[in-house]
């Protein structure tokens, strides 16, 4: 898309854009997590406090299992034989619903996470193509990096907060009483566990990412002699820097998981930690169980996951962005 036409956007449009991209982008990626959290369980089934990370294509939360209940989505009964095989047969005994199991939860926080990031990296962008120059390459690295660090400080506490009362079914103000014992405790920085191997991966994959997408932008619009992105070029360029920026973040990805499950684990469960709990401990531990490959473990499953979303959220925001700005062009041209 032009500059000129990005300048006519209005944030509210911006947002507007990127809240539907959310929305799409987790209605096709959520049943592939849900299918394959279904199969993990099937392998382990889960027991009480055991902590998974459940993603819908735009955040990945921590879930503790509650109890011992059947009833929970992730612990229904299937003898599933493989992927295509749990599609199947969730979609024939349980209902097409199934495959959205544990969607509305995450949606309420990812969806205002997604609306700040986008939108932020927009608003950014422009300053800084006004400050720097607008062929300064390094302009979408800057502001996708500055754009990921600050939605993810500002929703790390509502990240811990949802995660407990999914646990303990706590009431608003059990929840005050937790929150604010835990901060007398230990202090307000409390509220950001889990905040660091977060921002250790989430904010090089955003550099990553926005960078190569602009550039594979620019050089498909290029190729084709277009002005403005087709929703095709979106798509691939999408995809293609999504899986770079997933491939070279990989070994933060498996530490955050294991890091974030660790404390979860040790709070829920009441287990000391014997090992360091740090970011870099953890690393070593790795390391030294597995070797470098162990810090590329679930590589597979991530990029199924990660090319198809980052694929589909941005070629539907930049499709909701060129709707508006034809949109606010025919407005302008009204007498």
């Amino acid at each position: 898309m032009s500059d000129t036409n990005l300048q006519k956007l209005t944030i509210v449009q911006q947002a507007i854009a990127s809240c539907c991209g959310a929305i799409i982008t987790s209605l096709f990626v959520t049943p592939l997590d849900v299918i394959k959290t279904r199969l993990q369980a099937q392998r382990n089934p889960f027991h009480k406090g055991k902590c998974f990370v459940y993603s819908n294509g735009l955040m990945d939360h921590i879930c503790v299992c509650e109890n011992g209940d059947s009833k929970a989505w992730y612990k229904k009964p299937g003898h599933f034989k493989g992927t295509l095989d749990a599609f199947v047969k969730i979609i024939r005994i349980e209902g097409i619903k199934s495959l959205w199991s544990g969607l509305p939860p995450t949606l309420v926080m990812a969806v205002p996470t997604t609306v700040i990031y986008f939108t932020c990296y927009d608003q950014l962008s422009e300053a800084l193509k006004n400050r720097l120059g607008k062929d300064d390459e390094y302009i979408p690295l800057l502001a996708g990096s500055l754009s990921r660090f600050g939605s993810t400080t500002v929703v790390s506490p509502l990240e811990l907060i949802r995660t407990r009362m999914q646990y303990r079914k706590l009431s608003y103000k059990q929840l005050y009483l937790c929150v604010s014992t835990k901060v007398a405790a230990d202090g307000w920085f409390s509220l950001w566990t889990g905040w660091s191997p977060t921002i250790l991966r989430d904010v090089p994959f955003s550099a990553l990412y926005w960078y190569n997408y602009e550039h594979f932008k620019k050089m498909m619009c290029k190729e084709v002699g277009a002005n403005e992105p087709t929703f095709f070029i979106s798509f691939t360029s999408g995809a293609a820097s999504g899986s770079i920026a997933a491939v070279i973040t990989q070994p933060f990805d498996v530490v955050k998981t294991h890091r974030q499950i660790q404390l979860w684990e040790s709070e829920t469960l009441k287990i000391p930690q014997r090992d360091g709990t740090s970011t870099w401990a953890v690393m070593r531990k790795i390391l030294a169980r597995n070797g470098i490959t162990g810090l590329y473990t679930g590589i597979t499953p991530r990029l199924v996951k990660i090319a198809p979303a980052c694929a589909i959220m941005i070629s539907t925001y930049e499709y909701g962005k060129s709707v508006f700005s034809h949109l606010n062009e025919k407005m302008n041209q009204r007498p």
